[in-house]
């Protein structure tokens, strides 16, 4: 039996900074050998951030790339470093390199490149066909793969064990969607028991865009035993103490992987195990509660988008409602109170209420409120377009008019202020169209875009139960939602209540199922007809609108592709 200490390193890498990304990966590398690790193992592109997307189409970048990797590989000594790059030959490959000793010992191209949901790697890189070859790592044989070679059952983890490999380090950015860990970890123990192989899965962690990579990183046994994991939504490096047995000794009891191919070249990195002097102890992260996972992933997911891209401060349309509460609640966990702005902006349709609830929601969260009343400038604009209005009832151009407003004054401290705007529309209102362009669509990053309205609830009740106090008002969790826009106005006015109309986005949207199935499975058949045609004719809406954090395996953004100019309605 052999004994090899690994370190998983997730690490928050920012797409393009390729000197940053190095040091970060370098000071996580620091850790490991204060450990005593044998192997430090890097996420999928660390040195460029994943996904470097059209960055890639610059030559330069892919030699200033490969020129970082070198500057890592000179910093390494016995421990070795699996840290994933950008390599060329007569293409682009997502790689992975082993580096030890100050060299990169050498080198593995990820073979299979998905090509669906957010993922385009067939536009950028060619799949790996160079033989395999293993790496002896404090002297086990270890395979390298990279993300989706995981998911393919006979695949390059299957072929490297049966090829030789006691353990497979597997470099990942694999983004969060809700319920996505037990389906990685369901995965994973299925890969490594098949192969009668462990492995050490390594997942990114961060914000990018509308993506959020979740750690959750972990070390599984031959067996398929989770033996140590990481935290979700945090760096961290994950030390483990694995015990590896001859892969003889199981595959004679279980035929699952029992070798069936010719042994693979081996390259000695180290041949023995660094010398410890005590067993490391056994770390596994307990999983946490859904709904409290789904605002770990908004507060990392807007933390990232703010301060990577610049900015310092946000400010926040507060208009008394559950969904500018939630937002605002999310904004200072991410945050902080003090970078967050709140603007109440009253109309003659505000109710007293509403108005009341923003101002308790301040001073909850303990952030700056400001009042900027909006009617002299509503009659204003009512007043300058009466000629072109006249002769037509009053409807919702004029309704929209209080929106559009209001991002104008938005906008106009963002531009002062240098405040990034939050925009507070969720996605069940995203998905019908039931909200203003350049009125609350206006702004820089929508936190809640890709959380439907029943689970904007779940999360403010879940805010008030860990603060044990009412953070978000207790009317605001109980009043009929409302735009206040025209007197008397609730959602459901135009809308079928929440609790009817989620079900059906979430297989219409996500489920990508058409009318008549839907009509087929159970649901209103006047209900579908009119949801289907008023997602289907807001999607050049949705196509103007800001990036916003994904948490479900579909997202209007990179996930959906849907032609706005389109007459298929089945």
């Amino acid at each position: 039996m052999a004994r090899i200490r690994i370190a998983a390193c997730q690490v928050n890498s920012v797409v393009g900074d390729l000197d940053g990304n190095v040091g970060r990966i370098l000071a996580a590398l620091d850790t490991a050998e204060a450990a005593g690790a044998d192997v430090a193992v890097f996420p999928e592109l660390a040195i460029t951030g994943y996904p470097p997307e059209d960055l890639l189409l610059k030559p330069g970048f892919v030699e200033d790339n490969l020129e970082a990797l070198h500057k890592l590989a000179a910093r390494t000594g016995r421990c070795a470093a699996a840290v994933g790059f950008v390599d060329r030959d007569r293409d682009l490959f997502n790689a992975a390199a082993v580096c030890a000793f100050g060299t990169v010992r050498g080198v593995y191209h990820k073979r299979v490149l998905p090509n669906y949901a957010v993922f385009d790697e067939q536009r950028y890189f060619s799949a790996g066909v160079a033989p395999l070859t293993l790496f002896v790592i404090g002297g086990v044989p270890c395979g390298v793969s990279v993300c989706e070679d995981a998911w393919a059952p006979a695949g390059p983890i299957a072929e490297q064990a049966a090829g030789g490999a006691e353990l497979v380090l597997n470099l990942n950015a694999s983004p969060y969607y809700r319920g996505r860990l037990a389906e990685r970890e369901r995965m994973l123990a299925t890969r490594a028991a098949d192969a009668s192989c462990a492995i050490v899965y390594v997942n990114q962690v961060g914000g990018q865009d509308e993506l959020v990579f979740d750690g959750a990183s972990m070390v599984l046994d031959a067996d398929g035993r989770v033996v140590g994991s990481a935290p979700q939504f945090v760096e961290d490096v994950l030390v483990v103490d694995l015990d590896v047995h001859p892969v003889f000794r199981k595959r004679l009891v279980d035929p699952r992987g029992r070798a069936s191919a010719p042994a693979l070249t081996m390259h000695v990195v180290t041949d023995r195990p660094a010398p410890t002097d005590a067993r490391w102890p056994a770390r596994i992260t307990a999983a946490v509660d859904p709904v409290d996972e789904v605002h770990g992933a908004l507060v990392l997911g807007t933390r990232d988008y703010v301060t990577k891209n610049g900015f310092t401060d946000v400010v926040i349309g507060l208009s008394g409602g559950i969904d500018s509460s939630l937002t605002a609640a999310v904004a200072v966990d991410a945050l902080g109170a003090a970078h967050v702005h709140g603007v109440a902006m009253p109309s003659r349709f505000s109710s007293g209420g509403s108005e009341a609830d923003a101002a308790r929601l301040a001073d909850a969260l303990g952030i700056d409120l400001r009042v900027i009343p909006i009617e002299a400038a509503h009659a204003a604009l009512l007043e300058m377009l009466a000629p072109a209005f006249a002769g037509r009832p009053a409807g919702i151009a004029e309704e929209n008019l209080q929106s559009r407003i209001r991002g104008t004054v938005l906008m106009g401290l963002s531009n002062k202020l240098g405040w990034m705007v939050l925009t507070t529309g969720n996605k069940s209102e995203m998905a019908v169209g039931y909200s203003t362009l350049y009125g609350d669509t206006a702004g820089g990053f929508a936190v809640i875009k890709d959380v439907p309205k029943t689970l904007v609830y779940g999360l403010s009740r879940r805010v008030n139960e860990r603060a044990g106090r009412a953070v978000i008002p207790d009317d605001v969790l109980t009043k009929p939602p409302s735009a206040e826009l025209r007197a008397d106005q609730r959602d459901d006015d135009s809308l079928p209540p929440y609790e009817v109309l989620d079900p059906v986005l979430e297989a219409y949207v996500e489920g990508d199922r058409t009318a008549g199935e839907l009509v087929e499975s159970g649901f209103d058949a006047d209900i579908v007809r009119q949801v289907v045609r008023l997602v289907d004719l807001a999607e050049y809406k949705r196509r103007q609108t800001p990036p916003g954090v994904r948490v479900s395996p579909k997202a209007f953004g990179k996930d959906r592709r849907v032609p706005i100019t389109n007459r298929y309605h089945g």
